[in-house]
Order: C-alpha cells, then structure tokens, then sequence
C-alpha cells in the first residue's frame, strides 16, 4: 500500500496523542473537592483551578488543532 495515500503519518498521530493527554491533564487539574450544603471548600477558587488548568487545557486544544492541519512531509522517511 502506498504510504503518500493517509492523510496523517506516525508525527501527526503522536502530537495527537500529546494533545489529548494534555487536555485530560488540563481537566484533571481543574476538578477537584466541591463545596457541600454544609461546609464551604474555599480551594475550589485556587490559582490552579481557575488559572492555570485552564490554560493547560487551552494548548492541549491547540496542540491537537496543529497535529490534525500539520501535512505530513512527501517522502521515504516519513
């Protein structure tokens, strides 16, 4: 089978990979122990939740968005 027919090679397929386990990383961070009707948790409005992990989850995004419009090089070593 001719390699030059996919659209995506083995690059593409591992920045993918990286994408989407940096979103879940992202997710991951912003979950964390919610409030309850008897006790207030003040962590839920950390720097980590509502900062950071957003923006971990943004790239992770991008990231993806790259590996999908990356074009694979024409090549024997691809």
């Amino acid at each position: 089978m001719d390699r030059r027919n996919f659209a995506f090679d083995r690059v593409n397929f591992i920045l993918l990979a990286a994408g989407m386990a940096v979103v879940i990383l992202g997710f991951v961070l912003m979950s964390g122990s919610g409030s309850t009707e008897e006790s207030f948790n003040p962590e839920i409005f950390n720097t980590m939740h509502i900062k950071v992990a957003p923006v971990v989850t943004f790239l992770g995004f991008v990231s993806i968005v790259y590996a999908i419009l990356r074009k694979p090089r024409d090549g024997k070593n691809s």
